[in-house]
């Protein structure tokens, strides 16, 4: 970023103070008026010179240039069309040079003939027009490719600075925009405590250094994406009242070696010039990952130098100067140890996703916007979105806005929430896939399965709908719980009914039509992970005893998975086998003693679920606890 390019304003009644203000550009400050007098500066100095050497030359007629011929006192001549030129071996009385001539054209086969028997030296050439050559030969050429460089430069530059800008690109917020505060933050409780450390910091310096204190030189922000890890380091810099740099760790890295160490440099100037502030890089990975221990294949030495001039950078200012280095990441598992160490990100604050009360207070935060009905719930809409971020929790609001749109409603109803949260989950109805009646009657007593199985284990959550609906890519129908409380932990006996469930679909397909189907995919894979992870990770195994087996490298705050680093023996693996089989077997038989006992709920609930597509869990709950036929009306 250009240092005209941004500017500050005061806050409240203070004056309002512009820093580099851009002043309009002159039309002589142009590049392209630069290139147009670069080039009459060419034409003049050609011009210049072939009046210089025209100046030289002697017109003579073509009868004296024959008779210098026959006399050889030609030395050298150049025929074209237009005009012949050359050196006599006569000199200038005035120079004391041989004399230079020129005359008319009058070319012919004799005159070739008697130039070679004189022993002239002569070269025919075809006329040129120096004005032409230098059009088409320097103007033309220097004008297309200033052309070509202007629109790239337009192109793929951003904000018309051009792509190979290499200059700082730090970004400052101006206080004309609306400022964010914690009133804008929901949750994160202890994060925002944390953070008002920061802001006290900020507005009296003097507060801790009069302890003996100093404030941390950086905070890193840890959490899953979309928990709010930038909206609460823009918070911190609307409560606190003083600028926020604001840059990204992949605009550090460019085609240019060096470039990002600049550009580190560039963002701690400013920074100390604008004191006190807020520097906050946000995906600080894309720079801070972990240097190798020597060449390897396919490092980033641009990368590495970058991290190594904010090592120095952070590790060489001077704390009291109010400069507070922010920084966001969702892997720091991969950061490099000299980031984390004391004296440079002294201080990890934990952005976690927010539980039940958290998610009701973004929720509230994120519906004021939005003409609400009188049946809103957002307390059953925050329980029905465990583990959901707060961008996921604004998306489903604005979800509901769409879907009420799309449905004419005067205002935004708790159905069209209930839309929204299903459309996240699993996907958009897909109101043109038709189910022939043998498939929807498969689907029907498969979610009929889970269902029952859900309401009738001891520590399974309470069913609260159930769809035949086909929805997303491969979703023909799905059975949702509505958590009663947030949880954290599992216990084995929840774990194991989980597995229960999971397998009831699978089981009443079994039962009921005699033969299963490819609809149980994707439960039976959920099934084995829950399985393998108590036999493997959480030490649920008699046979093994309370061991862990492998080492699983996780990105942590991703949910992804590496991979799995094997410590066990091949009779080990075979053990661990039997047990996650074992465990599965067990939660397929709980499931078919418990289908088997209630056969007729099983029956009528998937007749009720057929008729109407989707029933509710009171729906579910009536057809379980009654032992008469439910009615249409129900």
């Amino acid at each position: 970023m250009k240092k005209n390019d941004f500017f500050l304003n005061g806050d409240g009644d203070k004056p309002r103070i512009e820093i580099n203000k851009t002043t309009r550009q002159k039309f002589w400050q142009n590049p392209g008026f630069t290139l147009i007098i670069y080039l009459l500066f060419i034409f003049l100095s050609f011009q210049m010179w072939q009046g210089y050497k025209e100046a030289k030359r002697e017109e003579i007629p073509y009868s004296e240039f024959l008779r210098y011929v026959d006399n050889k006192e030609v030395a050298r001549a150049i025929v074209t069309d237009k005009l012949i030129q050359g050196t006599l071996t006569i000199n200038d009385e005035r120079t004391n040079q041989p004399r230079q001539f020129i005359t008319v054209p009058l070319w012919n086969d004799k005159l070739a003939i008697l130039l070679e028997k004189q022993g002239v030296k002569y070269e025919v050439r075809q006329s040129s027009d120096w004005l032409s050559n230098f059009l088409f030969n320097w103007v033309l050429p220097f004008g297309l490719l200033f052309i070509l460089w202007g629109w790239m430069a337009k192109r793929m530059g951003s904000m018309g600075k051009g792509f190979l800008n290499i200059g700082n690109k730090v970004h400052i917020h101006p206080d004309s925009l609306p400022k964010v505060t914690f009133d804008n933050v929901a949750g994160n409780d202890e994060a925002k405590q944390e953070l008002k450390e920061v802001i006290d910091f900020l507005q009296d310096p003097t507060r801790i250094q009069r302890l003996g204190g100093r404030m941390p030189k950086g905070m890193l922000l840890v959490g899953s994406p979309g928990t709010g890890k930038t909206l609460m380091a823009r918070a911190v810099a609307g409560e606190a009242g003083v600028p926020f740099f604001n840059i990204s760790g992949s605009e550090f890295i460019e085609m240019f070696v060096g470039v990002g160490a600049a550009r580190v440099r560039g963002m701690f100037e400013q920074a100390r010039e604008k004191a006190p502030c807020i520097i906050f890089i946000d995906e600080l990975d894309a720079i801070g990952r972990a240097r190798s221990a020597g060449p390897v294949m396919g490092g980033h030495d641009e990368r590495e130098q970058t991290l190594n001039q904010l090592l120095t950078e952070m590790d060489g200012f001077d704390p009291t100067t109010g400069v507070v280095v922010m920084a966001a990441t969702n892997r720091p598992e991969i950061l490099d140890k000299a980031l984390l160490r004391a004296g440079r990100f002294d201080r990890q604050i934990l952005v976690d996703k927010p539980d039940l009360v958290a998610r009701e207070e973004i929720l509230v935060l994120h519906a004021r916007k939005l003409k609400l009905a009188a049946d809103v719930n957002l307390k059953v809409v925050a329980q029905r979105t465990p583990g959901f971020v707060g961008a996921d929790l604004e998306n489903i609001c604005n979800e509901a806005a769409i879907g009420a749109v799309r449905e004419n409603h005067d205002d935004v109803a708790m159905k069209d929430f209930e839309a929204a949260i299903d459309r996240v989950i699993a996907g958009p109805e897909k109101k043109h896939r038709v189910l022939s009646p043998e498939e929807k009657h498969r689907v029907a007593v498969h979610e009929s399965g889970h269902a029952l199985v859900a309401e009738t284990v001891p520590t399974g959550e309470p069913v609260h709908k159930v769809s035949i609906i086909p929805r997303g890519i491969a979703a023909l129908g799905y059975t949702l719980q509505l958590p009663v409380k947030e949880k954290f932990l599992s216990t084995e006996p929840e774990l194991k009914d989980q597995i229960a469930i999971l397998l009831g679909g699978r089981v009443a397909e079994e039962s009921v039509l005699g033969a299963i189907s490819s609809g149980a995919a994707n439960d039976l894979e959920r099934a084995s992970e829950i399985a393998r992870g108590m036999v493997t990770q959480l030490g649920m195994s008699e046979r093994l005893g309370p061991l862990t087996w492998g080492k699983q490298h996780e990105l942590s705050y991703l949910g992804i998975a590496g991979q799995e680093e094997r410590n066990y023996s091949e009779e080990t693996a075979r053990l661990i086998d039997e047990e996650v089989k074992s465990l599965v077997e067990e939660g397929h038989d709980r499931a078919r003693q418990i289908l088997t006992a209630q056969r007729e709920q099983l029956d009528r609930l998937a007749a009720l679920l057929e008729e109407k597509e989707v029933i509710s869990g009171e729906e579910v709950k009536r057809v379980i606890g009654s032992t008469e036929p439910v009615s249409d009306q129900t």
